[in-house]
């Protein structure tokens, strides 16, 4: 793996690096780690990276790794920039036969994520999309659930992603997340929304299997003096005519990262949650309801998709960190198949990718337009 951005004044570099780590099969060989040549050396340094692989801008490393032998340049590079970056190396990335990681949202605008889906197909390499939370045992066992039949047809959706981080103009008080995140030349059209909405959105669709077809939005700027909505609402239609609810939100102060979301089917309905992702509990129409757990003690239970994702036995919490080994770890397992000419399974497979980042982006323009417009309902276009 080589990365770009993510050096020592980052916060989420560490955390793909952790998750990366985690299973064994993935080695960060290079890094273009910040467009300040300081702290690119310094985190190189600090990674134990060579210094001739520790490089200052994207373009030096792609140029120079896409030129090295094929033992020993790099598989793949992960892109952990803030919104605007993401297109220019991936992009460069895919022409130079490099696979991608990328943070989500994929790109800055939703041309830039139709061009970098058209390259992935064109290229036939891989794109993974760390929508982090696809990545847990207990969403990927409702998502099964549902594609089983086990609830009947899915009749209405509920998912709510609550923060409280942007309670103040945190933005003008030093703080670079904010920053970044509330300024729309870095962050895009969207504020909350773009950040925590697409997750919600992803996570509605992945768990479903159906896709948005309108939308509803109303759209907040809560905190004076901000740029971006930090809070909203958002009608959904599904395919199959299932109706919708989609709150994110950045000021509800006290709240953490509080993502839930439920499902009801003709039979009965799940429910998960971040705050306690071990958990899923599925409710009956007439029977009981039953609290299904992540671990080894219900092999005869969850499906395999869940269980391939679980780590530890039954009992030891599995959290972010986790989740997004999860992605890594089966992103990686279909590089290494391809590698020895092998088919990835379905299970390997089971990471986001490129159509889900256009959908993403998809969702944030959908969601702006619909805010901005008097009409009852915007349809979902890409």
């Amino acid at each position: 793996m080589g990365m770009v951005g993510g050096g020592k004044d980052a916060f989420i570099g560490a955390i793909h690096r952790i998750a990366a780590n985690m299973d064994g099969l993935i080695e960060l060989c290079c890094g273009a780690l910040s467009i300040n040549p300081e702290i690119a050396k310094a985190s190189g340094k600090e990674l134990f990276l060579p210094e001739d692989r520790t490089y200052l801008t994207y373009d030096e490393m792609i140029t120079k790794e896409s030129k090295m032998p094929a033992d020993k340049r790099i598989d793949f590079i992960t892109i952990v920039t803030p919104n605007f970056a993401h297109f220019g190396p991936a992009m460069m990335a895919l022409e130079n036969g490099f696979n991608v990681v990328v943070e989500k949202p994929m790109t800055f605008t939703l041309d830039e994520a139709k061009q970098l889906k058209k390259k992935v197909e064109e290229t036939g390499l891989q794109l993974c999309l760390t929508h982090t939370y696809s990545g847990y045992p207990m969403v990927k066992q409702a998502r099964a659930m549902i594609k089983e039949g086990a609830l009947g047809k899915v009749r209405k959706i509920y998912v709510e992603y609550k923060q409280g981080w942007l309670s103040k103009l945190s933005e003008r008080e030093g703080n670079a997340q904010a920053a970044w995140r509330t300024d729309p030349k870095k962050s895009g059209k969207a504020g909350a929304m773009g950040d925590i909405g697409t997750h919600a959105a992803h996570l509605a669709e992945y768990i479903s299997g159906l896709k948005i077809t309108k939308l509803c939005a109303d759209l907040n700027i809560v905190v004076e003096g901000r740029h971006l909505d930090d809070d909203g609402s958002v009608l959904l239609k599904f395919e199959n005519n299932v109706s919708g609810v989609l709150s994110a939100t950045q000021i509800a102060a006290g709240e953490e990262n509080n993502l839930k979301i439920k499902i009801y089917g003709e039979k009965g309905g799940i429910e998960w949650m971040q705050q306690e992702p071990n958990t899923l509990i599925v409710k009956w129409l007439e029977k009981p309801t039953e609290i299904l757990r992540a671990g080894g003690n219900y092999a005869n239970v969850l499906s395999s998709f869940a269980l391939k994702n679980c780590r530890t036995p039954g009992g030891h919490p599995e959290g972010y960190l986790e989740a997004f080994g999860n992605i890594y770890h089966n992103f990686a397992q279909t590089l290494l198949a391809k590698l020895e000419g092998k088919e990835p399974t379905k299970e390997m497979l089971d990471f986001p990718g490129a159509e889900d980042g256009v959908r993403g982006m998809a969702f944030i323009e959908n969601v702006v337009a619909s805010g901005q417009s008097k009409e009852k309902w915007t349809e979902f276009i890409i």
